[in-house]
């Protein structure tokens, strides 16, 4: 039996959460092939521009109309995980090339409708695919599909149990079904997406848990990860935009930002209404050191802020955080004053990742006694996000930026 040490929970921890990003990001896709444009399809629609209880509606008349067909079943339950997390604000930071954002932050909380819908849609989902596999044992499609149910419960149970053994037996399982399903009918591009974000991530572990990792079957490979997600991308069919989103994060984390601009460009252009692919695109232009795309993209979100239910606040952390990155201290110092003067607003993440910016900005223009004080303020907000974190250590350490 091995037994792991805290840095090798810290990293299985890691790879639980790789793999609810392959899921989280990718799972709502239909299985048949059918659908070459997500666009065409209302469900799709409502998912990728943040209305998730159209969203639940939409997939909820498709199953309806196709009782025996186990997608509807598992893009009911995608939605609704993604509506918790959008909630709570769990899908307001960069996933990827944060340090830690779920692995730090407490169990999301769902409400009870939100737990019976869920849990009632991934058991139709796993029971229709199982159905289909007793009839037929390479049936590609319900190999997906029932992988995408796997990895489903997988980020279910993790980021709402906090939860770890079982999830990542679950997200393995869902890797090895998209694995051999592509095996038995290799043009399905939209099945790789699993593997090409588990290669890459694995592909990151230390070289122990590597070991840990081969002992159990794991393998990875950071460029051939990468490689992967663009030929979903270049080849894929509904799974083609997640492709996007992921590749796009794992580049900005490779610090290959030119390279993931026109992903987001494309994916921002389709899905005009979610502003947090907006956001992620103007973070890549602070990244360039491009100030003028970054005002743009977040004057767009400013002008789009009353019809998708965004506070001012948000839009002002948004200008802010992007600025700082984009080495406008000033403007990032304006920004984030007004974000900070009335949090009512935010959630606990949005709101302690908003006083940490400030706190750094401040420290940034040598103001260091303020800065602690922001940085206590960012501690209050959401003492259990990894905002919260980072700030504890800059209340000991001034914040220094990377480009300084």
């Amino acid at each position: 039996m091995i037994v792991a040490s805290n840095r090798q929970n810290t990293y299985m921890h890691r790879l639980v959460l790789s793999l609810w990003l392959i899921s989280s990001l990718g799972s709502v896709a239909g299985a048949s092939g059918s659908q070459p444009d997500p666009l065409s399809e209302p469900g799709f629609q409502h998912f990728y521009n943040l209305e998730y209880d159209k969203a639940i509606d939409a997939f909820t008349h498709k199953a309806a109309a196709n009782p025996s067909d186990p997608t509807a079943y598992n893009q009911i339950a995608q939605s609704v995980l993604f509506q918790a997390m959008f909630a709570n604000g769990a899908l307001e930071s960069d996933v990827i090339s944060a340090s830690d954002p779920l692995v730090s932050r407490p169990k999301l909380p769902v409400t009870e409708v939100q737990r019976t819908l869920f849990e009632n849609a991934i058991g139709h989902a796993i029971t229709l695919s199982q159905t289909r596999l007793d009839a037929n044992s390479r049936d590609a499609r319900a190999m997906y599909t029932m992988g995408v149910a796997f990895g489903l419960r997988a980020n279910w149970n993790y980021v709402v149990h906090k939860a770890w053994i079982d999830p990542l037996r679950d997200a393995t399982q869902a890797r090895k079904l998209h694995t051999h399903a592509t095996e038995i009918d290799p043009n399905f591009m939209d099945a790789f997406l699993v593997q090409g974000v588990h290669d890459y991530l694995v592909g990151s572990l230390p070289m122990a848990m590597k070991m840990v990792g081969f002992l159990a079957g794991f393998h990875g490979d950071r460029e051939q990860g990468m490689r992967t997600l663009r030929k979903v991308y270049d080849g894929g069919s509904i799974n083609r935009i997640d492709g996007a989103v992921l590749l796009s994060a794992i580049l900005r984390r490779e610090k290959r930002q030119a390279q993931a601009v026109p992903l987001l460009e494309d994916v921002t252009s389709r899905f005009p209404r979610n502003y947090l692919f907006r956001y992620e695109l103007a973070l890549l232009y602070a990244d360039l050191g491009d100030r003028q795309k970054v005002s743009q993209q977040i004057d767009v979100i400013e002008k789009m802020r009353v019809n998708v239910s965004l506070p001012q606040e948000r839009v002002d952390y948004m200008r802010g955080s992007a600025l700082l990155f984009a080495q406008d201290v000033d403007g990032a110092l304006l920004a984030l004053t007004k974000a900070t003067a009335k949090t009512d607003n935010l959630n606990p993440m949005s709101a302690a990742q908003a006083w940490l910016r400030y706190g750094q900005a401040l420290d940034m223009k040598g103001r260091r006694a303020e800065a602690v004080k922001a940085y206590r303020q960012a501690i209050q907000m959401g003492p259990q996000t990894a905002s919260a974190k980072d700030a504890r250590d800059y209340i000991g350490s001034r914040y220094k930026p990377k480009y300084s």
